[in-house]
């Protein structure tokens, strides 16, 4: 998640010919390797697929998209080389895997934020939560802790401190519904709504499950929300003159017209 750059001396000839990080229109090399990006598989792979597209049109770069099916796995694939950039996680996340694991790892660019929200079957407003409900919310630590920063906000329950990220349950010092915590991984959650009263579901799996964030949520997340997913290489290519001009072609209108038909307002825009 096969090195960038060929070697040093190629870098440099290519930083020199692609001044100011080739975003006025320097194209790839046709003989380099394609450029590889690790995306999560679903509705954020069709974004990159459009920002892929546009690379190609005005870079000739090639772009090769490895798709995943959960959180942890594209950090290591890019930290072991196997893939050049991945663009799937906020920077709470990337920080936890960096502090756990020693990924020499650094954020190159912004993509959206997928706001998180709060899904039911069976119930029509929060107010008609009855006590002793099922909630199912995401077992990745950051995730874990944005939901239950929200349901704290939301007045669902009270946190010991509300200004932890990576709060638990255990952090929960008031819970006055009674409200019993399952904890699933983030591609589980549309399944469990059959089997829970609520599910706290990321928009990049609620949108491609059917449920769309400003019509079926009955809470979610503020645009303002500071958990913007961004574009992660290693350290050691930060500076390959291609991932700069793939930052660039995501960074498009072309890319935020396709989260528009992708998402119906469940993805907001988190460069500008």
């Amino acid at each position: 998640m096969v090195p960038v750059v060929k070697s040093v001396s190629k870098w440099l000839a290519a930083a020199v010919v692609c001044t100011g990080l080739v975003l006025a229109g320097c194209s790839s090399e046709s003989g380099d390797a394609a450029l590889k990006v690790g995306v999560i598989a679903g509705p954020e792979a069709d974004l990159m697929r459009t920002a892929a597209d546009l690379a190609k049109q005005t870079y000739n770069l090639d772009v090769e998209l490895v798709e995943f099916q959960d959180y942890v796995a594209p950090n290591i694939a890019l930290s072991d080389g196997s893939i050049d950039i991945n663009a799937f996680q906020h920077k709470p996340y990337l920080d936890r895997m960096v502090n756990d694991r020693g990924f020499k790892l650094e954020v190159v660019g912004n993509t959206f934020v997928y706001p998180i929200g709060g899904y039911s079957r069976t119930l029509t407003s929060l107010e008609d939560l009855p006590n002793g409900s099922k909630v199912a919310i995401p077992n990745d630590p950051s995730n874990e802790g944005r939901t239950l920063l929200l349901m704290h906000k939301a007045g669902l329950v009270t946190l010991k401190d509300p200004s932890n990220l990576e709060a638990t349950p255990v952090d929960i010092i008031d819970n006055p519904h009674d409200l019993s915590f399952i904890e699933l991984d983030a591609a589980q959650l549309p399944r469990s709504l059959d089997d829970v009263d609520l599910a706290f579901i990321n928009s990049t799996y609620s949108v491609a499950s059917g449920l769309l964030p400003t019509r079926d949520s009955l809470l979610m997340e503020d645009k303002d929300s500071p958990y913007v997913n961004i574009i992660v290489s290693r350290q050691d290519n930060s500076q390959d003159p291609r991932i700069a001009q793939l930052v660039a072609s995501f960074q498009s209108e072309a890319v935020e017209q396709k989260a528009e038909e992708l998402f119906k307002g469940g993805a907001v825009q988190g460069w500008r």
